[in-house]
């Protein structure tokens, strides 16, 4: 179904006043979403997203509804294993939790830019040059294995190229001062981490485009549909990122899980290229006969690996292990951090990581010998019984 410049027109108006309404009555006062205004919006958002598919599976039939589903689903799985990098590079560099707001939705707007523009690119090169199918199923293919690659929270990092060229020629501060991009120190303008926290995201959300917009591609060449389920796959992110933060570590199979849904997207569009052949080297040039994979039958594959995924994280022991040392590391740094003049609340904080230790203790050997490799997390917790050992000597003495 073609679909008209004013439909175009006004899907592209009712997402720019989403983000624009977002901006305006929650991200421009910073603060910590409560759990309930989280749940409320991101609710919110994914019901417009359903909405949304409803309409076109009524307007643009039942294969455009079930290509916009599948797409919509995909992406914003991938989304989600995409907050994981996120949450890493912020805690590198130590973002305030209310300001934490802006640097998510700042990372929405520019992937939603990045990723339109490779969603033209795409669609143009699709309609020009079949062959292109062989090269995005390859990509995905790789990603794939990428993904089935044992890699730690050190596998990432906020200090990327653009980041250490930004700091090598510009001025820049390692203090925030509120969420300014630019502050004024020793009388000169300088760049705080706040604006280099969005660069680094930035950098990140083209490098999760090339993989998020393959993937999409080979489920649907629908431009309107790669568009939209995209976008709508984005609003809501920062809310679910609130929502979600506590489960984000606990998800340990999700990787395991967007492997095997990027690999058989893979296996499609290869299947998809071999179908339109018209490279000279593969069959003279000419279509291959092969099986090809229906939209229907993608739709319930991604949702059983996305269902199977889930449900054995969260019954998996290690995934309520990876809660605990989340846990333990926030309460570490936060006692480092607070006020010493506090004692009180230092003490809670105290109590509350070593409570958290002696359920780490309890886990097998082999998740514990795990645990100790993790080098920073290590140097963290040792660096609070230092702190406490040092804040005990000081109130005997």
């Amino acid at each position: 179904m073609d679909v008209s410049a004013l439909v175009w027109a006004l899907t592209i108006a009712f997402i720019v006043g989403l983000l624009a309404f977002d901006f305006i009555f929650h991200v421009r006062k910073a603060h910590v979403p409560t759990l309930r205004e989280a749940g409320i919006w991101s609710a919110l958002y994914i019901g417009i997203a359903l909405a949304f598919g409803v309409g076109v599976m009524v307007f643009g039939g039942t294969t455009m509804g079930t290509e916009y589903f599948a797409g919509y689903i995909t992406e914003k799985a991938l989304s989600v294993d995409n907050l994981f990098v996120f949450l890493i590079i912020m805690t590198s560099f130590a973002v305030p939790r209310a300001d934490q707001q802006k640097v998510l939705l700042f990372g929405i707007v520019f992937s939603l830019i990045a990723r339109t523009g490779f969603i033209f690119l795409g669609a143009a090169l699709i309609n020009s040059f079949a062959w292109v199918f062989y090269i995005f199923g390859l990509i995905l293919l790789v990603t794939a294995g990428n993904l089935l690659r044992p890699s730690g929270s050190d596998s990432h990092s906020g200090d990327n190229i653009v980041v250490r060229l930004a700091r090598r020629l510009f001025p820049t501060t390692s203090e925030y001062d509120g969420d300014k991009l630019f502050t004024i120190q020793n009388g000169q303008r300088v760049l705080t981490p706040m604006l280099l926290v969005m660069v680094a995201i930035g950098g990140t959300d083209i490098l999760f485009a090339l993989d998020s917009i393959p993937a999409i591609f080979g489920l649907t060449q629908n431009t309107f549909i790669v568009f939209t389920a995209t976008a709508f796959s984005l609003l809501g992110l920062r809310q679910l990122y609130f929502l979600i933060d506590g489960l984000l570590d606990r998800l340990v199979y999700l990787g395991y899980g967007l492997a095997a849904i990027l690999g058989f997207i893979g296996v499609k569009l290869v299947l998809h290229a071999l179908h339109e052949n018209n490279v000279p080297f593969i069959n003279d040039g000419e279509p291959v006969e092969v099986t090809e994979i229906s939209t229907g039958l993608s739709l319930s594959v991604i949702l059983g690996i996305l269902v199977v995924t889930v449900v054995a994280s969260l019954l998996s022991r290690w995934g309520r292990a990876q809660n605990t040392i989340a846990a333990a590391r926030r309460h570490a740094r936060e006692y480092l951090e607070v006020d010493e003049t506090d004692t009180a609340h230092r003490e809670r904080i105290f109590a509350a990581l070593c409570a958290e230790e002696n359920e780490l203790k309890t886990l097998p050997e082999k998740y514990r010998k795990r645990i100790r490799e993790e080098e920073k997390l290590m140097d963290l917790l040792r660096r609070a019984h230092a702190a406490h050992a040092d804040g005990v000597r000081s109130a005997s003495g």
